[in-house]
């Protein structure tokens, strides 16, 4: 009985640790064996214990209950993102108590080993669980697609390799006094993402509805438009954004392309590459100025240049709030009320937000996470008369390659940075050479940090952020 215990212990413990990194990076399988940034991790909680159940299950107790237990129960204490209990973990949860209570029924009878057979219901609960999502997400896909048609508002989706959210947050705010206007919370830009927004929280009286796509592998944008039926398009800067998936930017930039096959597509806009169905504006735009204060810049409109002002932060998003306008002059033919809006437009959370605390100048662009933005966001903060402070885990799903070129730029510009997690420490401190440099392993430790390292007056910048299991 006390073995069987054990058994069954031991299947909730590994079971607990992989749902919760699977529900990390969005249930893929494949992504937490070939894209996981903590193998170690796997080493220790997932391989080591299974290894041992199999070659010493007799003894294998005395390791759960007085090492691999107090393991998990430690990691799962520093974590900074804890499993969420969504009905999917529920149902993980649950199937895996029915599988391995079967097993045990029959481990007990047919006396197989023990070992083997936990391998095999974890796999066994992976499978259903897949199967079982699969077709309730069918059902959930159905119900939404039934809700959209019934709504029928004018949908316009964004996609690029940086930018989407911000393009998507400067449509909503151009159109929405305008019309009724509604926009995918957060950065959710996955077809599951909007599907569940669509059956939960999509108004009923709404007349637009600004979308994002996002991808890992060619097939997923063509998925969402297609179910969208979005009759606007907008396709933003392309870059090397998640290169570690897609391996080439040609791979980058056909998925990227998938946004325009919407079979309703009325027009579509794109920054610089260019499609049949779409207007490129890259030509469109020039003279841009961009400081501390804000950015301005020219808008071709109609063969007219048009001077836009805004005190959203980076030369960049002349291109993001270019292509808004661009969207909004669809709906709203009035170039003097969409220069007022974009005069007014809010600064969007952790990108490039400007705060003042203390005396000291805050700039949260936690959420940029391209290299682009990075470098530029460095320009600006370059003008900055002051003592500069950046605190920053480098660029994440990227090459040891582009972080030298952002460890460079931290060299010319800022006078201490912060390095957070490991996941890019070592590229960043060789290669932070002039700059003074602390690396921070623990982040809740930050805030202490900065009251030391830092005094009014001082410009502190947040440059991307990581997640704890990078």
């Amino acid at each position: 009985m006390f073995n069987l215990l054990v058994h069954f212990i031991t299947a909730f413990a590994i079971g607990f640790y992989l749902i919760t990194v699977l529900q990390w990076y969005n249930y893929k399988l494949n992504r937490i064996i070939f894209h996981f940034h903590k193998y170690r991790w796997h080493i220790f909680y997932l391989l080591i214990p299974l290894v041992t159940y199999i070659f010493a299950y007799k003894f294998f107790w005395i390791y759960l209950f007085f090492g691999y237990i107090p393991a998990l129960v430690f990691w799962f204490r520093r974590i900074k993102k804890p499993l969420n209990p969504t009905k999917r973990v529920k149902r993980f949860f649950l199937t895996l108590g029915f599988i391995e209570t079967l097993n045990l029924v029959f481990m007990n009878k047919l006396h197989y080993n023990p070992g083997i057979a936990l391998i095999a219901v974890i796999v066994l609960t992976l499978i259903i669980t897949d199967i079982t999502e699969y077709m309730l997400f069918i059902k959930y896909k159905s119900t939404a697609k039934k809700r959209l048609e019934k709504i029928n508002p004018k949908i316009i989706t964004i996609t690029a390799s940086y930018g989407k959210t911000s393009i998507k947050n400067f449509v909503y705010e151009l159109l929405k006094d305008k019309f009724k206007t509604y926009k995918t919370p957060r950065s959710v830009n996955t077809l599951k993402g909007i599907v569940l927004d669509v059956n939960t929280s999509l108004p009923e009286d709404i007349q637009i509805y600004v979308t994002e796509a996002g991808a890992r592998e060619r097939g997923d944008i063509k998925e969402i438009v297609r179910f969208l039926e979005n009759e606007y398009s907008i396709f933003g800067k392309i870059g090397p954004q998640h290169i570690e998936y897609f391996k080439t930017l040609d791979n980058i930039k056909k998925t990227k392309l998938e946004v325009f096959d919407s079979p309703k597509l009325i027009k579509g806009f794109s920054y610089e590459i260019p499609h049949e169905k779409a207007i490129l504006i890259k030509d469109k735009i020039s003279n841009v100025k961009a400081d501390l204060n804000g950015s301005e810049w020219d808008l071709e409109i109609d063969g007219v240049k048009h001077r836009f002002k805004t005190k959203i932060l980076g030369g960049f998003n002349s291109i993001n709030i270019s292509l808004a306008i661009y969207q909004a002059l669809e709906f709203i033919k009035d170039i003097e009320y969409l220069k007022q809006k974009v005069l007014q437009l809010p600064f969007i959370p952790h990108r490039l937000q400007k705060i003042e605390v203390g005396g000291k100048l805050i700039i949260d662009d936690s959420f940029n996470g391209n290299i682009d933005g990075m470098l530029e966001s460095f320009e600006i903060v370059k003008t900055y008369p002051g003592r500069k402070v950046i605190v920053t885990p480098g660029l994440v799903e990227a090459n040891d390659e582009m972080n030298k070129k952002i460890a460079k730029k931290i060299d010319e510009v800022f006078d201490l940075a912060i390095i957070t997690g490991g996941i890019n420490k070592d590229v960043l401190c060789k290669n932070i050479v002039n700059t003074d440099k602390v690396y921070l392993g623990d982040k809740s430790k930050l805030e202490k940090m900065l009251a030391d390292l830092t005094k009014p007056g001082d410009l502190i910048i947040f440059s991307n952020d990581a997640p704890e299991y990078l």
